[in-house]
C-alpha cells in the first residue's frame, strides 16, 4: 500500500493538447521509476500496440507552448527531442508493455 502515488501528483502532469487529455513520456517515465530514452525504446519495440488514439509526438509549436505553460523554459530543463504524449488508452497499453 505504501507505492501507491498519491492522486494529486498524478492530477499535474496531465495536460489538455489537442483536445485530448494526455501525459508526456518523461513524467509517465518518471511515475514507471524508469529513463524516458527507455520507456521510448519499449515503446518504439511495440509500435502496433500504440495507434495515434493512444500516442503522438508533439509538434514544436505545441511542445513551445506546453514548456512555456509549465515553467520549463531554462536551459537544460527540457529535451532536445520532441516528446511523446499519451492518452488514457495509450497509458493503460503501457502497464502491459516491458520496460527495462
Amino acid at each position: 500500500m505504501n507505492n501507491l502515488i498519491p492522486i494529486e501528483r498524478i492530477e499535474n502532469k496531465i495536460y489538455l493538447i489537442r483536445g485530448q487529455k494526455v501525459m508526456l513520456d518523461k513524467d509517465l517515465a518518471e511515475l514507471y521509476g524508469v529513463k524516458t530514452k527507455n520507456l521510448n525504446k519499449a515503446v518504439r519495440r511495440n509500435a502496433k500496440r500504440f495507434p495515434e488514439d493512444f500516442m503522438f509526438k508533439l509538434a514544436k509549436e505545441e511542445y513551445r507552448s506546453l514548456r512555456f505553460q509549465i515553467g520549463t523554459l531554462e536551459k537544460g530543463k527540457h529535451s532536445k527531442y520532441l516528446p511523446f504524449v499519451f492518452t488514457e488508452q495509450g497509458v493503460a497499453m503501457l502497464s502491459s508493455v516491458r520496460i527495462c
